[in-house]
Formats: structure tokens, sequence, C-alpha cells
């Protein structure tokens, strides 16, 4: 699928910031399941790139003058290819396995999480990864608004409410509870004419003699051609696509708008 791409983001401050740092994960690359043809970010500075421990594409943006508001502008077109049963052909990856089988501070389980992760009794099957995904999203129903970006999984699952990131979070600490490899990606979806989208979340499981099995736990499906992967991590701390620290501001008023079009390839 030939995926087109718009993500703004601004940021409008109370009062001046004298200074700003900015790290962004908004670049995608290309992979066994999706070649980039097009992509640009701009922003009002210079952009340093370089690659995060993960690989991913990260750019530091940095202001040192006064300024009340930042904007960024992110397009372009990806090419992405179907995947059978989510199966992605990539191998491992340059983090060994035993890193994602490591808890995070989001994704550390209590005895709820532990209780959940054992509802699904094997987790050795695309199929089962998809199981364990309903019971997550029977348990935690997609409601903007309740958690916040610092929620943890435990929390996300005491609220019995959260958003694409929480539902990530409590899959990638049922996988790692039962010491199962898994990995957080962010990235966009192509909505359709399906809720939650198009900034979007989901996780890579590790099956041992499939490889990496890409799901998006919010539609309890796997993760294919309509979605662009944008970077990979333990959890969102370390995958979110902007990410900063400044000095002044006050409050701060954050508005976001990605729109994301898909149709067949040629």
């Amino acid at each position: 699928m030939y995926l087109t791409i718009r993500h703004d983001t601004s940021y409008r401050y109370e009062a001046t910031v004298h200074y700003s740092i900015q790290q962004l994960r908004l670049t995608p690359a290309s992979g066994a399941s999706q070649v980039v043809r097009r992509w640009s970010i701009d922003a009002p500075g210079k952009l340093d790139a370089t690659f995060d421990a993960y690989g991913n594409v990260l750019h530091t943006l940095v202001i040192n003058k006064p300024h009340n508001e930042i904007r960024l502008h992110v397009a372009g077109e990806v090419d992405t290819i179907p995947l059978v049963d989510g199966h992605l052909p990539d191998g491992v990856g340059p983090i060994p396995l035993e890193h994602f089988t490591c808890s995070t501070r989001l994704t550390e389980a209590d005895a709820a999480i532990r209780e959940l992760a054992n509802t699904v009794p094997a987790l050795a099957s695309a199929a089962n990864l998809i199981e364990l995904s309903e019971q997550i999203v029977q348990r935690v129903k997609y409601n903007p608004g309740v958690t916040e970006v610092t929620s943890t999984a435990a929390q996300a699952l005491a609220l019995g409410n959260g958003v694409c990131q929480d539902h990530a979070h409590l899959m990638l600490a049922c996988c790692r509870a039962r010491g199962i490899p898994a990995r957080y990606v962010s990235g966009y979806i192509e909505p359709g004419d399906v809720e939650h989208g198009a900034s979007h979340a989901w996780v890579d499981v590790w099956l041992d003699g499939k490889g990496w099995i890409s799901v998006d736990v919010t539609h309890a499906a796997f993760a294919s051609e309509i979605y662009c992967r944008l970077a990979v991590a333990r959890d969102y701390e370390a995958a979110a696509p902007v990410r900063g620290r400044r000095i002044g501001g006050l409050e701060e008023q954050l508005k976001v708008s990605v729109t994301v079009s898909g149709q067949l390839a040629q």
C-alpha cells in the first residue's frame, strides 16, 4: 500500500522560552515491511541527525534564543508491504532478545497483570497473541483522556480505560511476565473506517521458531500494510515521537494533527 502521511505539531507557551531541546523520532526507516519514498521534517532550527541505541532515526533540535512557540511539520510517502500473520522477516535486530524481556517502569507486572497474562494458556503462536489482545481490550476499553503518557500498564488495567499506548504496554507487561521478548512500536495507521487513528502504537512479540510478530493490540489484529513504523524500544518513553525540555514558558498548549491516507500500490 502507498501511504501519504502528514503530521503537524505545535507548542505554544504562556511566557517566553529561553532555551529548549527536542528529540524527534519522526523519521521512518526502510526495511522488510516498508520502503520510504519521500520524507521531510520542517523545524524552526537545525536538526542534528543520528541513530539511537535501538537503531531509530533520531533528530535533535536545539533553540537557544527566546521563543513563544515551536512548530514541526512532517510529510512523506511510504510503500508498505503486506505481512503474513504479522510476521516481520527482519531477523532479531541489533538488540539482544533478552533486553526485551526486562520490565520497565511503564510495563512492570503486578498481580493483576500476571493474572491477565495467564488467561491465554500458551503464547506460542500468532493466534495466541491475538487472543491475548482480545483479553486486554475487553479489560481496558479504549477511552481517551483517562490515562496520561506517564501512566503505567498496571494503572491502565486498574482503571479499565486507556488508549493504544496503554494497550501496547499491557501486552508488553504480559509477555515479559512470561519471559517472552516484546517491544513497543510507534508509528502511523491508515485509519479507513476504523477508529483510533492515525498516530498509533502497537507491539512486536518474538516467538521462537517464528520471529517477530507485529500485533495491533487495540484492534486485536496483525499490523500489516496499513501501518508505517517510526520507532521501536522497550516502551513509550524510549520511542516517543517527540520528547523535550525547556527553560521558561510556564504553561504549554500542545496541538497535534495527523492525517494518513492510503491507496493500493500500482
